[in-house]
């Protein structure tokens, strides 16, 4: 570990993503000191990685440029492993940051939901959004043959992206029925931009069949990915591909959060009117409080950047957008439910932690997470169990909800900083 870097500051923001990278702009133009930290070299997060000229939204171009433009300190390839009692903590390949903020704005985002089924685990099986990560880095997908599988809005966001790049997307395979995305549609007429970006993407996506009640039941293959068993309608059939990219919806990243002993509910941070936390001081925005889209996540990103340089008044004008956007989050909740046959997919010697090698028979001799783990280290691995965790709530419906310091693995040096003799520790 190189050098420890010491500093206070008005706002501290956690995540450089859309709701991110508002709330941080919103506090610095309301005259605050403000540093924003995320694990990737440069802000944009997921949706907007790669810049703007990567991205198909707008607002990436206007809200990129607000922050090039603002006062906001970013902290990039730094990632935060610790916060408690208004001290920050994070690291980077070269330094140790402990910062003492005022205003602590959580806004860390979600990751995607994996569920196991054989041969998940193969080469070239990945996540929807980290196969369009991979290409934003660099990744040749030229003329490789590649299934989307999964449920919700992504997939069709990311076989267009991948379509843009030289991929031959096969087909788009959706676990909703064409009843429940019927109803979907009917409920977004009042959002006729989203209904524009949606036709505008689904032309992008080119010749790529979108298949509803359709999901992958195996991944077939030897050293790597060959083909993918798909069952559509109650029909099974093989299609060979060279990338299988999954999404199972999203997952709040709430260790921070739980961290700072925040209040859950219903698997979301709880936050108030001005998207603060039961914790003062600390506000969270984005899909940590709730997935519900972009647009709403940019919304409750300046709410929050406003409410934590107490510009209370400039906080309330945006209520009404909130709301609106919130509309539309019980309709996606309904239309992409997953169904109950995915959990039906793995069999018992399937890998379900793939950290530690435990198959699903193991863990299912189990009544408990916490009786999982201590048996077959079931999440005990690097993940800690991000992956496995999530499918297990899916899947048995057990309560996962362990957290503790640090949130990420640190090196040993970043780990004897976090409590210091200076600090009365």
């Amino acid at each position: 570990m190189g050098s420890v870097i010491e500093r206070k500051c008005g706002v501290a923001v956690v995540g450089a993503g859309p709701a991110g990278i508002a709330a941080a702009v919103s506090a610095a133009e309301s005259g605050a000191d403000v540093v924003l930290f995320d694990d990737n070299p440069a802000a944009g997060g997921q949706i907007w990685r790669g810049g703007a000229k990567a991205s198909h939204h707008p607002e990436a171009a206007l809200w990129l440029a607000r922050l090039s433009n603002s006062s906001v300190t970013l902290f990039g390839g730094s990632r935060v492993f610790h916060a408690d009692g208004g001290l920050l903590q994070a690291e980077s390949d070269d330094s140790l940051y402990h910062f003492r903020f005022r205003s602590l704005i959580l806004a860390s985002g979600a990751r995607e939901l994996f569920l196991p089924f054989p041969g998940w685990t193969l080469p070239n099986v990945v996540g929807a959004g980290g196969l369009q990560a991979l290409v934003k880095s660099g990744l040749s997908i030229s003329g490789k043959r590649v299934v989307v599988a999964g449920t919700g809005p992504l997939l069709l966001a990311v076989a267009a992206y991948l379509s843009e790049r030289g991929a031959s997307v096969l087909c788009i395979c959706e676990q909703a029925s064409i009843w429940r995305l019927g109803a979907f549609a009917l409920a977004t007429v009042v959002f006729p931009e989203k209904l524009l970006e949606a036709a505008r993407l689904r032309f992008a996506a080119g010749r790529a069949r979108y298949l509803t009640n359709a999901w992958p039941v195996a991944a077939l293959g030897r050293e790597c990915l060959q083909a993918v068993r798909i069952s559509q309608n109650g029909c099974i059939r093989e299609v060979e591909c060279d990338y299988l990219a999954c999404g199972f919806h999203l997952v709040p990243n709430l260790e921070l959060a739980r961290a700072l002993n925040c209040r859950i509910h219903g698997g979301f941070v709880a936050v108030d009117h001005l998207q603060q936390t039961t914790c003062p001081g600390v506000f969270c925005a984005g899909e940590p409080t709730g997935i519900g889209g972009m647009e709403l996540s940019i919304v409750e990103g300046q709410i929050a950047g406003y409410a934590a340089t107490q510009r209370e008044e400039a906080a309330k004008r945006l209520f009404a957008s909130r709301a609106r956007y919130k509309k539309i989050v019980p309709a996606m909740r309904e239309a992409f439910q997953l169904r109950a046959e995915l959990a039906d997919l793995a069999k018992p010697e399937t890998l379900l932690c793939r950290c530690e090698d435990v198959s699903l028979a193991r863990v299912r001799n189990h009544h408990s997470w916490r009786a999982a783990k201590l048996h077959t280290r079931c999440g005990m691995g690097p993940c800690q169990g991000r992956v496995c965790g999530a499918a297990v709530e899916f899947l048995f419906g057990w309560a996962v909800e362990s957290s503790r310091p640090p949130v990420f693995p640190v090196t040993c040096s970043s780990l004897a900083n976090v409590f210091r003799p200076e600090d009365g520790e």
